[in-house]
């Protein structure tokens, strides 16, 4: 061994990502990093339900997987039903040490698996359950979901001289699984990596049902530039559109405050061109409802 051989650094291993690369996610997609940052803080000692939707179908294009870790596909009902299977045979087995995950998009969760969900809840079993939300059935079409925010535009609620987008509002997810009185329920976002890697690690520790549900913008749906994903992210928390806040058996334990932070709802809303017809002059009324929106998040969570 030489001397230049005996001073010179070892690099020390790179850790590679259990959703690896070489997946088929579009640019900026803030579902497969909401997905990275989950299944990184859960760590390899972990299984994982995924329904289908956006993410079983970029990460898993036959014969090859992004996954390294064991990982199912349910149908897009189902993960919740999937996981507490396997929740409940290994604990037939008395293997307690492992954990089980189930996931699903929005439409997977809010609307068509919401019945599988409930159960799992309901039943208290001992498994952490994360909606990426991206606010519709982004992999079919980009038709509107229970999560799709108010005014705004997808394939099935358009907008036109005539219509404002979709005119329902996004349904309080988190309010529905607290109120199974599960010991943990939590929202995220991908504009705060940090803050989600902890919840899914706190989640983990905690015996019983654990759910999250994490913002993760969707350039091709939001019509946003790919490199904006985090930016976008950020702006829906500090307006108030999409608060950050902890919950244990039904009651919030902890928010992350805007303050002096809050943005306008505009800031938030020009960016995507999901929203670009709310910038006319015969959508101001809708405009303002939307404000109203952001401020009721405000007020209820006392975010400032």
């Amino acid at each position: 061994m030489t001397e230049s051989t005996k001073t010179k650094k070892q690099k020390p291993p790179v850790e590679e990502s259990l959703l690896t690369c070489g997946h088929r996610a579009c640019a900026g997609c803030g579902e497969a990093l909401g997905a990275k940052l989950v299944m990184d803080a859960a760590g390899p000692n972990t299984i994982v339900a995924t329904s289908t939707g956006c993410l079983e179908v970029f990460s898993t294009a036959f014969p090859q997987t992004a996954w390294r870790m064991p990982w199912i596909h349910s149908l897009f009902e189902n993960s919740a039903a999937v996981a507490a299977g396997i929740e409940a045979a290994l604990r037939n087995k008395g293997k307690h040490d492992i954990n089980v995950i189930a996931q699903g998009g929005d439409g997977g969760t809010a609307d068509i698996g919401l019945g599988c969900l409930s159960g799992l809840l309901e039943r208290n079993q001992n498994v952490l359950y994360v909606c990426y939300d991206n606010e519709a059935y982004m992999n079919t079409g980009v038709q509107r979901s229970g999560l799709t925010p108010y005014n705004a535009r997808t394939s099935t609620s358009p907008s036109g001289t005539e219509s404002f987008g979709n005119q329902h509002q996004k349904k309080n997810l988190l309010g529905i699984c607290a109120a199974h009185n599960i010991p943990y329920a939590a929202t995220a976002t991908v504009a705060y990596p940090q803050d989600l890697m902890m919840k899914v690690k706190k989640a983990l520790k905690i015996p019983g049902a654990k759910f999250l549900q994490v913002h993760v913008p969707c350039p091709l749906g939001w019509i946003h530039k790919s490199e904006l994903t985090i930016e976008v992210a950020k702006l829906a928390v500090s307006t108030g559109l999409f608060p950050i806040v902890e919950m244990q058996y039904n009651k919030v334990t902890r928010t992350r405050k805007i303050g002096k932070d809050r943005r306008p709802v505009e800031d938030y809303l020009k960016l995507q061109g999901r929203f670009k017809h709310l910038f006319t002059d015969t959508a101001k009324d809708e405009l303002e409802k939307v404000r109203q929106i952001a401020q009721a998040n405000i007020e209820y969570f006392g975010l400032e």
